[in-house]
């Protein structure tokens, strides 16, 4: 019996391996020679100063901008040949909010590599996204246009368009930007369910405070990696120095709002 060995898998071990990946825009590199091993079944956080290249990882990995160099492997295997296991869910800043939609049509276009481009959403296929929406508490706004939603019912849709995609990886660009606290911590309550149920996720975050309350596992990055492994052993004063550089006020005023971190 043959095996169709182009099909998607999540038989590794590592979620996402990246090695020597070098982003550079009009010859200034933005990442340099960026080296990652994350195990599955995390949720990492991805912390660093502005224009460490935070989103930029994300796009990189996603294939949406182009590489000076390195490679970029899914659950062992190239990107490009495990898209189907991969969700992003991009800055609510980048979106086209008065783009003529619902929010349950904007769902479903998380299903059209299921259904097929030109293909009618059959109500099996609404249904999942119907389900979807319930789980991120947004079931009552389905009809409603997106333009017509607050900042954190929008970043709510998207992350519905994201799990109706029941992938294995989530990248999240910044999903708590914009949003109140309740909000914040309904989506942070969505995210450790996909850890329950082994997904990995990786989101772009910036408030130190609550680092080690959301994430296992860390990745500190200031154009280069700086340190990246579970928290209990990355999450130092010496790492957050190296990361952060000279913005040592504001770095002592969120350490010592932390409290107990290791030296």
């Amino acid at each position: 019996m043959s095996v169709d060995t182009s099909a998607p898998a999540t038989t590794s071990d590592t979620a996402l391996r990246v090695a020597d990946l070098t982003i550079a825009y009009q010859r200034k590199p933005v990442l340099w020679d960026v080296d990652l091993v994350v195990p599955a079944g995390v949720v990492a956080g991805i912390v660093g100063p502005n224009g460490a290249g935070k989103s930029t990882l994300i796009k990189a990995v996603l294939d949406l901008v182009p590489h000076a160099s390195g490679l970029v492997e899914v659950f062992g295997k190239p990107y490009r040949k495990q898209r189907s296991l991969v969700g992003y869910v991009p800055q609510r800043e980048s979106v086209d909010w008065d783009y003529p939609i619902s929010a349950l049509e904007l769902v479903e276009m998380g299903l059209y590599r299921k259904i097929g481009w030109l293909k009618p959403v059959t109500r099996a296929y609404r249904s999942q996204a119907l389900a979807a929406l319930e789980e991120v508490g947004m079931a009552d706004f389905a009809n409603r246009q997106i333009s017509r939603l607050s900042g954190g019912q929008q970043q709510r849709i998207f992350l519905a368009r994201a799990l109706v995609q029941d992938a294995s990886v989530y990248f999240m660009d910044e999903p708590f930007a914009g949003v109140d606290a309740a909000t914040e911590k309904a989506i942070m309550a969505i995210l450790l369910r996909l850890r329950q149920r082994q997904k990995t996720v990786f989101v772009v975050h910036h408030d130190l405070e609550t680092v080690r309350e959301y994430f296992d596992y860390l990745i500190m990055l200031n154009m280069r990696v700086v340190a990246a492994g579970a928290v209990a052993d990355v999450f130092t004063s010496d790492n957050l120095r190296r990361t952060y550089g000279g913005r040592l006020t504001l770095l002592d005023r969120a350490v010592d709002a932390i409290g107990g971190i290791r030296q």
